[in-house]
């Protein structure tokens, strides 16, 4: 009898359904620990990448200016690069695992951050405290807003943490809101590929807005791979499963396409432009997809959805600015200066006339060969009168030329 009303013996008699438990006060820490190791690894992946790919550049520009004969990928430089390469890609791959794919994706300004930093830290040129304040104000400025965006994104981003299943993704990816926002996204998709393709339409907005739909299906599939591959590290195999190799094959396809637009987008427009407008549309396009596929944003209050959209204005602001005080590339001009030329300056001098060869080129130090030019673009000759002279005594100039009139 006093067995029945013990307390703990009743609770175990109670279904297992009934018995109350609560693990929201643990959730929440775990879930903004998970948030703040993503975070962290994205930063660190692409602040290593941003390195690495200064540090091939550097190796690059460092053979171009001297006699050494050996390839680029045989210098120690270069690999040190890629090495660093590949390891900052497996940081920002891995941290698509921790955390929302609305939290990462905007963390690329850090590279841009970097690259401005080092670009600033080892300039070659010569200047002057105020020129240099006066020239790299807006990088600073840029460089400020885009830490503060960071900040905000980091301390706003979405909670939401889910297990990536199999199970779980293939719910997603038969969703209403994932189909719905599919079929949007390949319409706008189509339409801007026919203005692309056949009415000519090169403008770096259409170009790079193909490679930001491409880039947010490219995220969407890599943090599906990314999750599954935790989870099967951590005992719960997902490998055997069809939607683990399917999301590889689109993230693989989606890449080598995205890439291809962007090498077309570079032959055409500066790499400033590219990285400041290709990163405002990039994000926006990811976050869309992961609010849609992931449902990123369900059950965050309205302050923080303002707050983490505040900094991802404030990082597109900053990138603008960054990007924008870069030094525009100075076009190649296919001519050749007559003052430049070995000894033609000594030639002026001495009073020796140059007079260019009817049959030769239209114009000195052009590239192409003019010599079949029609007869309208030949230099104009003068005309020619003999006189004969009375005097042989008298020396007279063999020609004389004729003056045209002014009703002429």
């Amino acid at each position: 009898m006093e067995g029945g009303n013990n307390p703990s013996l009743q609770l175990q008699q109670l279904p297992l359904a009934t018995v109350p438990v609560s693990v929201q006060p643990h959730t929440e820490p775990f879930s903004y620990k998970e948030n703040l190791i993503g975070a962290l690894l994205a930063i660190f992946g692409h602040l290593v990448s941003s390195i690495a790919l200064n540090l091939q550049k550097y190796s690059h520009i460092r053979l171009a200016g001297s006699k050494d004969p050996r390839a680029y990928f045989k210098t120690k430089t270069w690999w040190c690069g890629f090495l660093l390469l590949v390891l900052g890609e497996l940081g920002v791959f891995s941290s698509y695992a921790f955390a929302p794919l609305s939290l990462i994706v905007p963390l690329s300004a850090v590279s841009v951050i970097a690259s401005a930093i080092i670009g600033i830290i080892f300039i070659k040129e010569k200047w002057k405290p105020k020129e240099f304040l006066r020239r790299y104000v807006l990088s600073f400025v840029g460089c400020g807003l885009a830490v503060v965006g960071t900040y905000l994104l980091v301390t706003f981003g979405p909670n939401s943490h889910e297990k990536m299943t199999a199970e779980n993704i293939t719910r997603h990816l038969v969703s209403w809101p994932f189909l719905l926002y599919m079929l949007v996204e390949i319409i706008v998709f189509c339409l801007l590929l026919y203005f692309y393709k056949e009415k000519n339409a090169n403008y770096i907005v259409v170009i790079l807005l193909l490679v930001a739909l491409l880039g947010s299906m490219t995220v969407v599939t890599v943090k599906a791979v990314a999750g599954m591959l935790v989870v099967s590290i951590r005992g719960n195999l997902q490998l055997d499963s069809p939607i683990f190799y399917i999301m590889l094959v689109c993230m693989i396809a989606t890449a080598v396409y995205q890439a291809t637009f962007l090498a077309q987008a570079s032959q055409l427009y500066d790499s400033a432009q590219i990285a400041s407008v290709g990163y405002i549309l990039s994000t926006a396009a990811a976050i869309s997809a992961g609010a849609t596929f992931y449902l990123d944003f369900t059950g965050e209050d309205v302050l923080h959805i303002c707050m983490f959209a505040l900094g991802c204005l404030v990082a597109f602001l900053g990138v603008f600015l960054i990007t924008r005080n870069r030094k525009k590339p100075v076009p190649f001009e296919p001519y050749i200066s007559m003052d430049a030329m070995p000894g033609m300056q000594n030639m002026h001098d001495k009073g020796i006339a140059v007079q260019p060869d009817l049959k030769a080129s239209f114009s000195y130090g052009a590239l192409e060969n003019n010599d079949n030019m029609p007869e309208i673009y030949t230099p104009a000759t003068l005309p020619i009168v003999q006189e004969q002279h009375g005097s042989k005594g008298v020396s007279a100039p063999p020609y004389r030329v004729l003056e045209h009139s002014k009703k002429e």
